[in-house]
């Protein structure tokens, strides 16, 4: 509740400061890719580290282990996704009902669920709280900054080469790159993407583009889910 207090805040803040939609939308973008992956990882490591009593005495009644990870999952993923859409959503349906509004509460529903999927497999991965923690903290920061500086750091680098077509394979690396690419070629804010602004707006802008951007958030809920529910049916509890 407090996390769409607090989204609903923001969100109608940077609505009613600004005269011009499309920089409230600009402000609300910088809150989906940042502030929303760290809150939906650390609140979902944090209760499934707290649970972690709970999921014993499950498993000590017949029920299959993948249901009841599963139903872990299923739960946190629409409490963020409901805590999103009530914070954030909402205003920005009301105030920007076009298509970039749409991409944008699209994206963070995503992202939302993305991170959800990463905090399960950062908590299989190690029983120490503080380490799972740690770890979720790590794959926000990697993210959310560390990969935006990787791929700076390749622009300067081979700044004489054709890598342009190579920073659209890469940024299907990042979930968060692949949701601010979208949100902006939907805010016609390309140009701030640099010179492989072009390269983005011409494969990204495009209906196939578009699902295979999809696509890929999907995978990216889908292959640490699937991991961790792998370690999960075989882990030693």
């Amino acid at each position: 509740m407090s996390y769409a207090l607090i989204l609903a805040l923001l969100s109608w803040g940077s609505f009613m400061l600004e005269d011009n939609t499309a920089k409230g939308l600009l402000t609300i973008l910088n809150v989906i890719l940042f502030t929303v992956p760290l809150v939906s990882i650390l609140f979902s490591t944090i209760y499934i580290y707290n649970s972690s009593e709970f999921i014993e005495l499950l498993l000590s009644q017949p029920i299959k282990r993948k249901k009841i990870w599963i139903s872990l999952f299923g739960g946190l993923s629409i409490a963020m996704f409901l805590a999103f859409f009530l914070g954030a959503g909402i205003p920005l349906l009301l105030n920007a009902p076009g298509m970039a509004g749409l991409m944008m509460l699209l994206s963070g529903s995503l992202i939302s669920i993305v991170f959800v999927a990463l905090a399960f497999l950062s908590c299989i991965l190690t029983r120490d709280k503080a380490k799972g923690i740690g770890l979720s903290i790590l794959f926000w920061m990697y993210f959310a900054i560390l990969f935006d500086a990787l791929v700076l750091f390749l622009l300067f680098q081979f700044a004489e080469y054709p890598i342009e077509e190579m920073m659209v394979t890469l940024t299907a690396s990042s979930p968060i790159d692949l949701a601010r690419i979208q949100i902006l070629l939907h805010l016609d804010q390309s140009a701030m993407m640099g010179y492989t602004g072009a390269i983005f707006k011409d494969f990204f802008g495009t209906v196939i583009g578009l699902l295979v951007s999809f696509l890929l958030l999907v995978l990216w809920i889908a292959v640490p889910f699937l991991i961790s529910i792998r370690k999960f049916d075989r882990k030693d509890l």
